[in-house]
This record gives C-alpha cells, sequence and structure tokens, in this order.
C-alpha cells in the first residue's frame, strides 16, 4: 500500500510538472528531460508511468477535463436553471484556466493536438453535449426560445468561450477573461432567450459575474 502511495503521488508530481512545462513552453517546444526537471522526478519515474511524451500529454488533457466536467456537473446536479447553468459554467472554466495550471496546460495541449498521433476531440464533444443540456433545461425553464437550433447553439458557444479564452490568454494572459465573456454573452443572450423574458435575464452575465466575484475569498 505503501508503495501504491508513493507511486500515485509521483504520478501526480509529473502531472504538474508537465502542466507547468506545457504552459510555458507548448507541446512541441518542450522536452521530456524538462519535464522531469520540473517534476523533480528521474528520467527512469518518467518514463516508468508514461511511455512518452504524447501519452504525458494526454494524461493532462485527461486530468483537466475532469476536472471541469465535474463543475459542469454539479450544476446540472443543483438544478440550477439552465441558461444560468451555461452562462456560470462559462465563468468556472475562466476561474479554472487562471487558478489551476493543470486545467490551463489540458486546454492549451488539446488545442495543440492537432501534433498527436491520435486527434483528441472529445473534450470539444462532451462540452457541446453539456451545453446541450444546459440549453434543454433552458427551454424546459421558458428562459430559452424554443425555435432555436440546440445543437448549433451548443457548437457556437463552445467555440466562442474557445476563442475568448485564446485571445485573452494571448492578451492578457487571461486577466481580463471575466470581462471578455461578458461581452461574449451580451453578444450571444439576445439569440438564445424566449420572447417575454429578455427584461428579466438581459443582465444576466453581468450578475453571474458579479456574485462570482463577491463569492471569492
Amino acid at each position: 500500500m505503501r508503495q501504491q502511495a508513493r507511486a500515485i503521488e509521483t504520478r501526480a508530481a509529473i502531472i504538474r510538472g508537465a502542466a507547468e512545462a506545457f504552459e510555458q513552453r507548448g507541446y512541441g517546444s518542450t522536452s521530456l528531460a524538462q519535464v522531469s526537471a520540473a517534476a523533480g522526478v528521474t528520467k527512469g519515474a518518467l518514463y516508468f508511468h508514461f511511455d512518452s511524451k504524447e501519452a504525458l500529454a494526454v494524461a493532462i488533457i485527461t486530468a483537466q477535463h475532469e476536472k471541469s466536467v465535474d463543475a459542469g456537473r454539479q450544476l446540472l446536479e443543483n438544478n440550477t436553471p439552465g441558461l444560468r447553468a451555461l452562462v456560470s459554467m462559462s465563468y468556472e472554466l475562466a476561474r479554472q484556466l487562471r487558478d489551476d495550471q493543470v486545467v490551463s496546460a489540458g486546454v492549451r495541449l488539446t488545442i495543440e493536438a492537432v501534433n498527436f498521433s491520435t486527434p483528441v476531440s472529445a473534450p470539444y464533444r462532451d462540452w457541446m453535449v453539456a451545453c446541450e443540456e444546459f440549453l434543454r433545461r433552458g427551454i424546459a425553464d421558458g428562459d430559452v426560445a424554443s425555435t432555436i437550433d440546440v445543437p448549433a447553439a451548443a457548437r457556437f458557444c463552445t467555440a466562442g468561450f474557445t476563442g475568448v479564452q485564446v485571445v485573452s490568454d494571448v492578451l492578457t494572459r487571461r486577466g481580463d477573461i471575466d470581462q471578455r465573456l461578458t461581452e461574449m454573452w451580451a453578444l450571444i443572450l439576445p439569440g438564445l432567450v424566449a420572447p417575454g423574458r429578455w427584461d428579466d435575464l438581459k443582465n444576466l452575465a453581468a450578475d453571474v459575474q458579479r456574485q462570482r466575484a463577491a463569492d471569492r475569498p
């Protein structure tokens, strides 16, 4: 049991160190020697857990995806109104990108996955499915127009968030990501909100942003 616990700790340390290295340099410019140095382990220990750089990158993407999916699952299980859950999820992902290096590295690696032997598309597909669930709940709530093309809207929201976080990262290291998301939702929400609900929901994104800022420790 002690040896197993040590192996788990070593694997976690490798993932943290690799996330730091990949986040700083990107997939193509990071060597396994740099990963082992950042993780504080020998190359032998690294190869014991991961047989290639790509396997390590995929493990980081998986760890990131698990954290992000868990946040979406909590919003669904808490019976948060669908449209509010959709908007809240974007700000929670933004927080994870700012505060969690594994999440930040995982998202960067997902974008860079065109370099992998096996393309990584599951995170995008899973988030589109989650967005569809939020939107369908929003329709049932009466907040989202029943006439919208739900799959198309889910694809667009996923792509919109991806673009916003990338540009925010390039320009401000995501220092302005919350403000940029509020702008994004100000443009998207008029196309989603059901007739008669606009007056109640037009400030939804700004309200969610303010509430999350107030709840920060």
